[in-house]
């Protein structure tokens, strides 16, 4: 194959892939700038957002990646097998990351507002918000991740272009979605 031809099939499987991320970017946007109520309500949220989307891709695109190596190298089947030791690690390994991100996140966070004598909500608030999302988020890039990646493979492409775009759109789109959801269930119980 030549470079040429490498080059013409990398761009065929990426590009609708990215046309589709890029349209999940905006609408990730779009769904922020909704969020004018909550941001206000729950000062210090918006610091959450860049570390809470960051982590999201970090976690999920691993999790895409280590799923990719094991279907290349024959160590998994791309079939959602839940008894396969493998997968369940590596799908556990995530939602714990996941998570335990993102309730640092929230600490630090809370902890660099305080010392900048900025107005800031209290760390149980903070904390509860970034572990609904960070455990939502993670069941639903999970489940996307898993799925592409093991679709994709069986339609023979290959896994690892997929993974990327997918995971970036999905966890913008996502993240952002589970932390107006986690705002507005913590909002509603009365800020922990």
């Amino acid at each position: 194959m030549t470079v040429r031809e490498v080059a013409a099939e990398a761009y065929r499987e990426a590009l609708p892939v990215l046309a589709v991320s890029a349209v999940g970017g905006l609408f990730a946007g779009v769904v922020l700038g909704g969020m004018d109520a909550e941001l206000e309500a729950v000062p210090g949220l918006l610091m959450l957002v860049p570390a809470l989307l960051a982590t999201r891709g970090n976690v999920y695109g691993s999790l895409g990646a280590r799923l990719a190596s094991a279907l290349h190298q024959g160590l998994i089947e791309p079939t959602l097998n839940l008894d396969d030791e493998r997968l369940r690690g590596a799908v556990a390994a995530a939602l714990a990351n996941g998570v335990l991100v993102s309730c640092f996140a929230a600490v630090l966070a809370f902890v660099v507002l305080a010392v900048l004598g900025r107005r800031v909500a209290p760390v149980t608030t903070l904390f509860g918000i970034a572990a609904i999302a960070g455990l939502i988020s993670g069941l639903l890039l999970t489940a996307a991740v898993v799925g592409v990646v093991f679709l994709g493979y069986r339609r023979g492409y290959n896994p690892d272009t997929l993974a990327g775009p997918v995971v970036t759109t999905t966890g913008d789109v996502v993240g952002v979605a589970t932390l107006l959801l986690a705002t507005r269930i913590v909002l509603a119980a009365g800020g922990l």
